[in-house]
């Protein structure tokens, strides 16, 4: 069984060889690992950096053009070669020895996809911004109204799904409406979902986080755009269009 790991990167240099070793040092039950970074047009030198890295098992796209997360992950798709794929962010947010926890419900065959909750774990989690938490409850909220669903955490980072899962789904948006769009999209083509409890180191905007109350109200139209109106093919594949 073989891991992939897409890592999509913008303006990441002081995390992202950190963030890339820890990756690469994870243990997974054995499982083989391949490790797919989409710089997304980064213009402090994070392009530079990635460039020294010289490990078999990375794969590495340099965007001449800055359009997303949900672009990088959608460019990232198309190389992989692994039974099971995770989504990580090129911080240090979330820890990738998590990877086993994650996996676990898909190896068992129990999962198509399985979340990373930062809500439902024992696990340590620093303290930060309350209208933050606020706005990620009323987006998983709204996404559980629309899907039927009961998910804690939509907005997660960590997202693990088949090979069979990334075959299937088109990923429309390109930037951080991939998180809504995915979780319904997910949710209505009848795909087996766990969540799982995680550990969340989370950082300040003094740190370099980049998500904002523009992005919650991208996040909205995203979740009535999928929610009110989209629906899977009759064959279980998802043919949308941007």
């Amino acid at each position: 069984m073989k891991l992939s790991v897409i890592i999509p990167v913008y303006n990441e240099v002081g995390t992202v060889i950190e963030l890339v070793n820890r990756v690469l040092r994870a243990k997974v039950d054995g499982i083989l690992k391949e490790v797919i970074i989409v710089d997304d047009a980064s213009t402090d030198g994070t392009d530079r950096e990635l460039k020294k890295l010289r490990d078999k098992k990375i794969k590495l796209i340099t965007k001449a053009k800055n359009q997303g997360k949900g672009a990088a992950i959608r460019d990232g798709l198309k190389l992989i070669t692994g039974d099971i794929v995770v989504i990580q962010d090129a911080d240090l947010e979330y820890d990738p020895n998590e990877y086993k926890l994650l996996v676990e419900p898909i190896k068992e065959g129990k999962a198509d996809v399985v979340f990373g909750s930062r809500f439902i774990s024992f696990r340590p989690h620093r303290v930060l911004y309350f209208w933050h938490m606020v706005g990620n409850k009323l987006l998983t909220l709204l996404v559980n109204a629309v899907t039927n669903m009961n998910f804690t955490d939509m907005e997660t980072c960590y997202k693990a799904f088949t090979r069979e899962v990334a075959k299937n789904i088109t990923i429309a948006e390109n930037r951080f409406g991939f998180e809504p769009e995915f979780t319904i999209k997910v949710s209505r083509m009848g795909y087996k979902i766990y969540e799982v409890g995680i550990s969340y180191s989370g950082r300040g905007y003094d740190e370099g986080k980049k998500i904002n109350w523009k992005d919650g109200m991208t996040a909205l139209g995203c979740v009535m755009k999928y929610g009110l109106v989209w629906q899977p093919q009759l064959s279980g594949s998802d043919r949308m269009a941007g």
